[in-house]
């Protein structure tokens, strides 16, 4: 019982007015109980084992966070002055975040508040859950939630603003699995007008970059058997690679990856910038705030329609550099040359209307899928409502991702089909409509995904490539909080 008397004290000191003296001491005897080998410091360890034996961080780097944030003299510990300091500047922070939660100021936060609060940026919750949230601070039993209540429950985890909890849903960037087709991100004024929002685009191009190349010859594969899948010496993902590693060495397995690296920047950048634009055309205004759903869709798709359409021409002649033969092409400017020469302007947006057709299934899907399984989390761990953590995170993109893949793979198999069409000898040049009919009368349903294997074998790959890369990123940029 010892260990718990300083957090059942804090909620004694409820009743009647503290002082700064009272809080010292408290804080004294949280110190004393966390120092455990009385060293007169506390390190991470010792945090870590301290508040997680109370029950009070459910975020599992929070403490990483507090040391870093209170550490002033750089030593790796915290010692009574920076602990103190740190709990009295994290106090302060809090009473802001408490007050702008406090809409009709009467000193208590009720559900409606937070419901209000969470959608303002960007977190849709329904009022029961809301309800869930504010009962796992609620002491008392009033379903409202006190100063004392709000700042017991966050004492220990370093929020810096409501906003934080949007913060953590924010996916798009972080996940690449070759494909960017997802709805962006809502960001807050602040995060544009601070540069947080080109950081994290910057990290989450160089990301995509090592992930892509990480997962390259599994995407060429992708991009041959879409092409070259019906023909039975081809037509696998063992005789697909026999193939390409004896015609072009090991090195061919990296075709057409220069190219698919080189345009994540300039997509990311055209899909953020449209965003933003048709977010303050559909709200009228620069100060709209964030999006309801169906609204992020509608403008996700808007914006990835925009940036494939100005890229377009990129996406073919990465398709023409993946399926080149040896010798074919000296680099992209020749291959861009000789498609110029041959096929005229109109061969770089072969392809192009199933590729914007695609963009629907995709987004919606992805976005439809994502935004399900976050309200389930925040519905069944209202309690731990800031952090989902890294495994929810990852898993929910990951999988919300490959269902919307799986939605729009057959516009994207016709697409490739129809940008790859000249390379392929005595080929017809079909229309989107016929060659879907052709697929369709000569393979089958199973034609339309070819190519899919090796599509699904490189999502955790691409997934746990671009994660660890985009948190180191986030490390160098000065992206974390």
């Amino acid at each position: 019982m010892a260990g718990w008397c300083w957090w059942s004290r804090a909620r004694c000191l409820e009743n009647g007015p503290e002082t700064d003296p009272e809080r010292e001491r408290l804080w004294t005897e949280i110190f004393e109980q966390l120092d455990t080998n009385k060293d007169g410091r506390i390190d991470i360890n010792e945090l870590r084992a301290g508040l997680a034996a109370r029950g009070l961080l459910s975020r599992t780097s929070a403490e990483e966070q507090i040391v870093r944030e209170g550490d002033t003299d750089q030593d790796g510990q915290l010692d009574f002055e920076e602990f103190t300091q740190y709990l009295r500047t994290h106090e302060k922070r809090l009473r802001l975040m408490f007050s702008s939660l406090d809409r009709n100021n009467d000193g208590e936060i009720d559900a409606g508040e937070i419901q209000l609060s969470l959608h303002n940026v960007g977190v849709e919750v329904t009022l029961d859950e809301a309800n869930k949230i504010l009962q796992s601070m609620d002491k008392d039993g009033t379903m409202t939630i006190d100063w004392v209540e709000w700042r017991d429950h966050f004492l220990f985890n370093p929020l810096h603003s409501v906003e934080d909890i949007a913060l953590y849903w924010k996916r798009s960037l972080i996940l690449d699995i070759g494909e960017l087709l997802t709805v962006p991100d809502e960001f807050s004024e602040k995060e544009k007008k601070s540069g947080f929002v080109w950081r994290q685009l910057m990290a989450g191009a160089m990301a995509g970059t090592v992930s892509r190349t990480g997962t390259a010859p599994l995407d060429r594969l992708k991009v041959f058997l879409q092409v070259h899948g019906q023909s039975s010496d081809k037509g696998s993902v063992w005789k697909g690679l026999k193939v390409m590693v004896k015609e072009g060495g090991l090195r061919a397995l990296w075709r057409g990856n220069g190219i698919n690296v080189l345009k994540i920047a300039p997509e990311t950048a055209i899909k953020f910038l449209a965003y933003e634009q048709i977010k303050q055309l559909i709200h009228g205004s620069k100060d709209g705030g964030s999006l309801k759903v169906q609204e992020r869709f509608i403008a996700g798709s808007l914006a990835g329609a925009t940036a494939q359409t100005i890229i377009y021409p990129m996406e073919v002649l990465k398709t023409r550099l993946t399926l080149r033969k040896t010798g074919q092409y000296s680099g992209v400017t020749d291959c861009a040359r000789q498609i110029l020469q041959k096929e005229g302007v109109q061969a770089f947006y072969k392809g192009y209307i199933p590729n914007i057709l695609g963009i629907i299934p995709y987004a919606g899907i992805d976005l439809a899928v994502y935004e399900t399984l976050k309200n389930m989390w925040l519905q069944r761990h209202s309690s731990s409502l800031a952090d989902p953590g890294v495994f929810v995170l990852v898993g929910c993109g990951t999988v919300s991702s490959t269902c919307g893949q799986l939605a729009s793979y057959p516009l994207a198999l016709i697409r490739t089909r129809m940008q790859a069409q000249a390379t392929v000898k005595g080929a017809p040049q079909l229309s989107m409509l016929s060659l879907f009919r052709s697929i369709m009368a000569q393979e089958g349903v199973v034609g339309l995904y070819r190519g899919i294997a090796p599509n699904f074998l490189k999502v955790i790959p691409a997934v746990s490539i671009s994660y660890v890369v985009y948190e180191h990123m986030r490390k160098v940029l000065g992206v974390g909080k």
